[in-house]
Protein backbone atom coordinates (compact mmCIF):
# COMPACT_ATOMS: atom_id res chain seq x y z
CA UNK A 1 0.00 0.00 0.00
CA UNK A 2 1.27 3.47 -0.88
CA UNK A 3 1.35 5.97 1.93
CA UNK A 4 0.60 9.63 2.56
CA UNK A 5 3.55 11.33 4.29
CA UNK A 6 3.65 14.72 6.01
CA UNK A 7 6.98 16.32 6.90
CA UNK A 8 6.38 19.55 8.80
CA UNK A 9 8.30 22.26 10.62
CA UNK A 10 8.58 25.94 11.35
CA UNK A 11 10.05 28.26 8.68
CA UNK A 12 13.64 27.82 7.54
CA UNK A 13 14.06 24.17 8.53
CA UNK A 14 14.91 22.96 5.03
CA UNK A 15 11.60 21.39 3.96
CA UNK A 16 12.13 22.24 0.29
CA UNK A 17 15.68 20.92 0.44
CA UNK A 18 14.46 17.60 1.84
CA UNK A 19 11.75 17.43 -0.85
CA UNK A 20 14.29 18.08 -3.62
CA UNK A 21 16.59 15.41 -2.20
CA UNK A 22 13.74 12.89 -2.17
CA UNK A 23 12.90 13.76 -5.80
CA UNK A 24 16.56 13.32 -6.73
CA UNK A 25 16.59 9.89 -5.08
CA UNK A 26 13.60 8.78 -7.20
CA UNK A 27 15.18 10.10 -10.40
CA UNK A 28 18.54 8.52 -9.57
CA UNK A 29 16.80 5.14 -9.52
CA UNK A 30 15.17 5.71 -12.90
CA UNK A 31 11.76 6.61 -11.49
CA UNK A 32 9.50 9.54 -12.37
CA UNK A 33 8.48 11.75 -9.44
CA UNK A 34 6.09 14.66 -9.95
CA UNK A 35 6.60 17.84 -7.92
CA UNK A 36 3.87 20.31 -6.98
CA UNK A 37 3.97 23.67 -5.25
CA UNK A 38 1.34 26.22 -4.28
CA UNK A 39 0.56 28.74 -7.01
CA UNK A 40 0.10 31.38 -4.29
CA UNK A 41 3.86 31.31 -3.52
CA UNK A 42 5.44 32.60 -6.72
CA UNK A 43 8.46 34.37 -5.20
CA UNK A 44 10.87 32.19 -7.22
CA UNK A 45 8.59 31.58 -10.18
CA UNK A 46 5.19 29.93 -10.11
CA UNK A 47 6.43 26.60 -11.39
CA UNK A 48 9.53 25.97 -9.25
CA UNK A 49 10.41 24.38 -5.95
CA UNK A 50 13.40 26.36 -4.72
CA UNK A 51 15.57 25.86 -1.67
CA UNK A 52 17.47 28.64 0.08
CA UNK A 53 20.68 26.63 -0.39
CA UNK A 54 20.43 27.10 -4.15
CA UNK A 55 18.86 23.94 -5.55
CA UNK A 56 15.59 23.93 -7.45
CA UNK A 57 13.41 21.89 -9.77
CA UNK A 58 10.41 22.38 -12.04
CA UNK A 59 7.02 21.76 -10.50
CA UNK A 60 3.35 21.84 -11.32
CA UNK A 61 1.26 24.27 -9.31
CA UNK A 62 -1.93 23.74 -7.37
CA UNK A 63 -4.62 26.20 -6.37
CA UNK A 64 -7.45 25.74 -3.90
CA UNK A 65 -9.64 24.71 -6.82
CA UNK A 66 -7.34 21.99 -8.18
CA UNK A 67 -8.74 18.46 -8.24
CA UNK A 68 -5.51 16.69 -7.39
CA UNK A 69 -6.86 13.16 -7.72
CA UNK A 70 -7.94 13.82 -11.31
CA UNK A 71 -4.72 15.71 -12.18
CA UNK A 72 -2.41 13.06 -10.77
CA UNK A 73 -4.47 10.28 -12.32
CA UNK A 74 -3.99 11.88 -15.75
CA UNK A 75 -0.19 12.21 -15.46
CA UNK A 76 0.71 8.82 -16.90
CA UNK A 77 3.75 7.15 -15.38
CA UNK A 78 4.38 8.62 -11.95
CA UNK A 79 6.22 6.83 -9.15
CA UNK A 80 5.68 9.45 -6.42
CA UNK A 81 4.11 12.87 -5.95
CA UNK A 82 5.85 15.47 -3.78
CA UNK A 83 4.08 18.60 -2.51
CA UNK A 84 5.91 21.72 -1.31
CA UNK A 85 3.96 24.32 0.69
CA UNK A 86 1.43 21.62 1.68
CA UNK A 87 -0.06 23.89 4.34
CA UNK A 88 -1.91 25.60 1.47
CA UNK A 89 -3.79 22.43 0.51
CA UNK A 90 -7.48 22.35 1.36
CA UNK A 91 -9.02 19.66 3.53
CA UNK A 92 -10.67 18.19 0.42
CA UNK A 93 -7.34 18.11 -1.43
CA UNK A 94 -5.67 16.20 1.39
CA UNK A 95 -8.42 13.59 1.10
CA UNK A 96 -7.83 13.55 -2.67
CA UNK A 97 -4.15 12.82 -2.00
CA UNK A 98 -5.11 9.98 0.34
CA UNK A 99 -7.22 8.62 -2.53
CA UNK A 100 -4.15 8.85 -4.82
CA UNK A 101 -2.32 6.57 -2.37
CA UNK A 102 -5.23 4.20 -1.81
CA UNK A 103 -6.61 3.89 -5.35
CA UNK A 104 -3.71 4.78 -7.66
CA UNK A 105 -1.00 3.21 -5.45
CA UNK A 106 1.24 6.26 -5.73
CA UNK A 107 3.05 7.49 -2.60
CA UNK A 108 2.44 11.17 -1.77
CA UNK A 109 5.06 13.11 0.19
CA UNK A 110 3.90 16.47 1.58
CA UNK A 111 6.15 19.15 3.08
CA UNK A 112 4.82 22.22 4.86
CA UNK A 113 4.39 24.42 7.88
CA UNK A 114 2.46 23.03 10.81
CA UNK A 115 1.19 26.37 12.17
CA UNK A 116 0.90 29.99 11.13
CA UNK A 117 2.37 33.08 12.80
CA UNK A 118 -0.41 33.03 15.42
CA UNK A 119 0.21 29.39 16.36
CA UNK A 120 -2.91 28.17 14.53
CA UNK A 121 -2.98 25.15 12.24
CA UNK A 122 -3.24 25.73 8.51
CA UNK A 123 -6.18 23.80 6.98
CA UNK A 124 -3.90 21.57 4.89
CA UNK A 125 -1.63 20.88 7.83
CA UNK A 126 -4.57 20.05 10.11
CA UNK A 127 -5.91 17.53 7.61
CA UNK A 128 -2.47 16.00 7.03
CA UNK A 129 -1.83 15.70 10.78
CA UNK A 130 -5.18 13.93 11.05
CA UNK A 131 -4.92 11.40 8.23
CA UNK A 132 -1.31 11.03 7.02
CA UNK A 133 0.15 7.55 7.40
CA UNK A 134 3.53 8.92 8.42
CA UNK A 135 4.35 12.17 10.24
CA UNK A 136 7.88 13.58 10.51
CA UNK A 137 9.11 16.77 12.10
CA UNK A 138 11.97 18.53 10.33
CA UNK A 139 13.78 20.45 13.01
CA UNK A 140 15.29 23.90 13.09
CA UNK A 141 16.57 26.03 15.93
CA UNK A 142 15.70 29.28 17.66
CA UNK A 143 18.33 31.98 18.14
CA UNK A 144 18.74 30.65 21.73
CA UNK A 145 19.68 27.17 20.51
CA UNK A 146 16.41 25.49 21.54
CA UNK A 147 14.24 23.67 19.01
CA UNK A 148 12.15 26.18 17.05
CA UNK A 149 8.54 25.09 16.73
CA UNK A 150 6.87 28.43 16.03
CA UNK A 151 7.01 31.02 13.25
CA UNK A 152 6.81 34.73 14.03
CA UNK A 153 5.74 37.22 11.35
CA UNK A 154 7.65 40.49 11.14
CA UNK A 155 6.53 43.86 9.79
CA UNK A 156 8.76 45.82 7.35
CA UNK A 157 10.60 47.33 10.34
CA UNK A 158 11.40 43.91 11.80
CA UNK A 159 8.83 44.16 14.60
CA UNK A 160 6.58 41.20 15.57
CA UNK A 161 3.11 41.09 14.00
CA UNK A 162 0.32 39.61 16.13
CA UNK A 163 -2.74 40.07 13.89
CA UNK A 164 -3.54 39.78 10.22
CA UNK A 165 -4.49 37.39 7.48
CA UNK A 166 -3.33 33.81 7.94
CA UNK A 167 -1.52 33.78 4.60
CA UNK A 168 1.09 36.39 3.75
CA UNK A 169 3.75 34.88 1.51
CA UNK A 170 7.29 35.84 2.48
CA UNK A 171 10.72 34.62 3.43
CA UNK A 172 13.43 35.60 5.88
CA UNK A 173 12.46 39.26 5.58
CA UNK A 174 8.97 38.46 6.91
CA UNK A 175 9.34 35.47 9.23
CA UNK A 176 11.62 34.05 11.89
CA UNK A 177 11.51 30.64 13.56
CA UNK A 178 11.54 30.66 17.35
CA UNK A 179 11.07 28.34 20.30
CA UNK A 180 7.67 28.71 21.93
CA UNK A 181 9.09 30.79 24.83
CA UNK A 182 10.61 33.42 22.53
CA UNK A 183 7.65 33.32 20.14
CA UNK A 184 5.33 34.15 23.06
CA UNK A 185 7.57 37.00 24.26
CA UNK A 186 8.43 38.24 20.75
CA UNK A 187 12.10 38.30 21.71
CA UNK A 188 14.10 38.16 18.48
CA UNK A 189 17.56 37.53 19.88
CA UNK A 190 20.77 39.45 19.97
Amino acid sequence: MSKLYFSYSAMNAGKSTVLLQAAWNYRERGMSPQLYTAAIDNRDGADRVTSRIGIEAEARTFTQGSDLFLEIGALGTCHAVLFDEAQFLTDLQVWQLAKVCDELSIPVLCYGLRTDFQGKLFPGSAALLAIADNLREIRTICWCGSKATMTLRLDPDGKPVEEGEQVAVGGNESYISLCRKHWRSGELGK
